[in-house]
């Protein structure tokens, strides 16, 4: 005899699939940045390898706002499980804010490195320079993931889809912002102690 789900059990299943998921892209996305930050490592015995590089000072101010961004994410979820829409859209509203400054605080220190004479490609450029490029541009790819799917929570939070019984983008939304914050706070302390 074949039994029906609920639309709690359901809703429950679903919601479990989205986040296993998620998960599993996490885990692809931290075994990719594993892989660079080795060849990153190995690469360091190079002769020419740059030893008197210091990060610029943007990157310190763009790991303050993607820090940030965890936050209000986690602010917004936490409003939303309270029904509380006005301040779940101020947060989501913010997280977008931080978000954005994230990215252009991580291109002013691109400039800040290219005005130090450290260039990423070409005949004038390092290894390190070049290997600290990739490192941050495949971060920036990832994090402009996260913030189309902010832009969408934001369209469905407006268009009333969210609620306290009914959270899930919000929930997925949270749980990549700070795989985000968690991911750049390791990569900023890799490049800090291992340049």
């Amino acid at each position: 005899m074949a039994t029906t789900m609920t639309a709690d059990e359901h809703k429950a299943r679903t919601s479990r699939s989205y986040k296993l998921l998620l998960w599993f892209a996490m885990v692809s996305m931290t075994m990719m940045f594993a892989g660079v930050s080795s060849a990153f490592v190995v690469s360091k015995s190079r002769e020419d390898w740059m030893k008197d590089f210091q990060l610029p000072t943007a990157f310190y101010f763009s790991t303050l706002a993607i820090v940030l961004c965890s936050v209000s994410m986690h602010l917004a979820k936490k409003a939303i499980e309270k029904d509380n829409r006005k301040a779940t859209g101020n947060f989501l509203l913010l997280t977008l804010g931080l978000g954005i400054s994230f990215v252009i605080l991580q291109f002013k220190g691109f400039g800040q490195i290219v005005e130090a004479g450290y260039y990423f490609t070409g005949p004038e450029s390092n290894i390190a320079t070049t290997f600290l490029y990739v490192i941050a541009v495949l971060h920036l790819a990832h994090l402009a993931g996260g913030l189309i799917s902010l832009l969408i929570i934001i369209y469905n939070h407006f268009k009333q889809k969210y609620n306290s019984s009914q959270l899930l983008g919000i929930e997925l939304g949270a749980m990549y912002w700070h795989f985000l914050d968690f991911l750049w706070i390791c990569l900023f302390f890799f490049l800090y102690f291992f340049k």
